[in-house]
């Protein structure tokens, strides 16, 4: 794959991810600060607190009904193609999430970030594409690092963006909520340009796609075909609980305790980002290297866990973000750790299928937890990152309870008892 290629996928998930990173601080914003005017000046606390979640809510649960789709589309009209139709899809949420702003609907904010969150599945395409041009597992585990890059990038950025061209006192009175967006409008565009001029699809051949309503939960009933996956499986989705319930209430939490607003809340963003961009970029190898990946697994675990405890303690807000650095600082080697190994414990024709039942696993995570956060912080605000302590507690549990078997050990590369040599056996595949 050549170098232009790999930037291009970089810059699309990083496309892809500024809708976080600039969309959470300023629905935060519309939704939990009365001057805001978003929502009726009247509006409680509490229902501010369950209008968060629903917005943040129906942006994953449209993400997990519509990654499988485009996961296993990319399989059958290629990589390039299902990216562009991600990219327009972007676009039109994007629209209409403007539109929605200018006209004061809650309803309308939550139709554009469903639109976009159905086609929001360019992140396992393009870690899909960068598995089709990775030479061995060394390549294709630095890839998956570089993947998680992008996305780190997109995280600092759509702080950036969000905070700057939303605040009057930095750019006078062109400023405002909307502006970022049609930010991000422009740099789709871009996006939609790159993939059209740069990249090719290296995988030619091509599976069969036919649109079936039931297909996204079939998709998710087919790892019980795949042993190894299953065993992964428990790990992952606790690992994932406990990442996306941090990420989606920690600023509203610091909206709540210590009245942040735009520039607060994207400053916690940019947190994770930096701590994101820095590890994935730089420590994926040397770690793999020097650690069996099992500990580091466990090791970004144990890191929630006491972060989640330190923010529930926390006396300042900079507890807040010693905490949430530490807690994705571990989190940007141990996420593209999983990646390899889901990646590698299925074949080569099964890679987009993966990679998207990731991402969906990710998605109905922070669907559900947005839902249910929303609702336990109307009772205490800090009763998320509780939820946060026990999902990475039951993941450490469930990580000693199945990845000991022999064949997850031959996957890790750790010493398997009763094998050979290790690595010498390829998983189970079922085609």
């Amino acid at each position: 794959m050549s170098p232009a290629a790999k930037i291009t996928l970089l810059f699309v998930v990083f496309v892809d991810l500024i809708g976080q990173g600039l969309v959470f601080p300023i629905i935060n914003t519309l939704i939990m600060e009365p001057a805001a005017g978003f929502l009726p000046e009247q509006a409680s606390t509490a229902r501010r607190h369950f209008d968060y979640g629903l917005v943040i809510g129906s942006f994953f649960l449209a993400w997990f009904f519509g990654v499988v789709y485009v996961a296993r589309l990319s399989d059958s009209i290629g990589r390039r193609n299902a990216m562009l139709i991600c990219l327009a899809g972007a676009l039109a949420g994007y629209v209409i999430t403007i539109l929605a702003l200018h006209a004061g609907s809650l309803w309308l904010l939550i139709l554009g970030r469903a639109v976009t969150g159905f086609t929001a599945g360019n992140q396992p395409i393009a870690q899909a594409a960068m598995i089709d041009g990775s030479t061995d597992d060394a390549d294709r585990d630095r890839n998956m690092g570089y993947i998680v890059t992008g996305v780190s990038f997109g995280l600092v950025g759509g702080p950036i963006i969000g905070g700057i061209l939303s605040d009057r006192s930095l750019i006078g009175t062109a400023a405002s909520l909307a502006l970022p967006f049609y930010a991000a409008l422009g740099l789709v565009l871009v996006a939609i340009l790159l993939v059209l001029v740069f990249f090719k699809d290296i995988r030619q051949d091509r599976e069969p796609f036919a649109f079936r309503p039931g297909d996204v939960f079939a998709s998710l009933w087919k790892v019980t075909g795949f042993p190894l996956v299953m065993r992964i499986m428990p790990v992952y989705s606790l690992f994932m609980i406990a990442n996306v319930t941090f990420y989606v209430f920690i600023d509203n939490y610091l909206t709540s305790a210590y009245g942040y607003g735009v520039i607060g809340s994207s400053a916690i963003m940019l947190v994770i980002g930096v701590a994101l961009a820095t590890s994935s970029t730089f420590l994926v190898k040397p770690a793999q290297q020097r650690f069996d990946k099992s500990r580091i697994v466990q090791a970004s675990l144990l890191a929630m866990a006491v972060c989640a405890v330190t923010v529930v303690l926390a006396p300042t807000a900079l507890s807040c973000f010693v905490a949430a650095f530490f807690f994705y600082f571990l989190f940007g080697v141990s996420y593209p750790t999983i990646l390899g190994l889901f990646s590698g414990s299925v074949g080569d024709r099964e890679q987009g299928w993966i990679m998207g039942v990731a991402t969906a696993v990710f998605c109905l995570a922070g669907g559900i937890m947005s839902l249910i956060g929303g609702e336990l912080m109307r009772i205490d605000i800090r009763l998320p990152f509780f939820i946060v302590i026990a999902a990475a507690v039951l993941g450490l549990a469930a990580l000693r309870l199945t990845w000991n078997r022999d064949d997850v050990r031959r996957l890790i590369g750790g010493p398997t008892a009763g094998a050979s040599t290790p690595g010498t056996e390829q998983p189970s595949v079922k085609t």
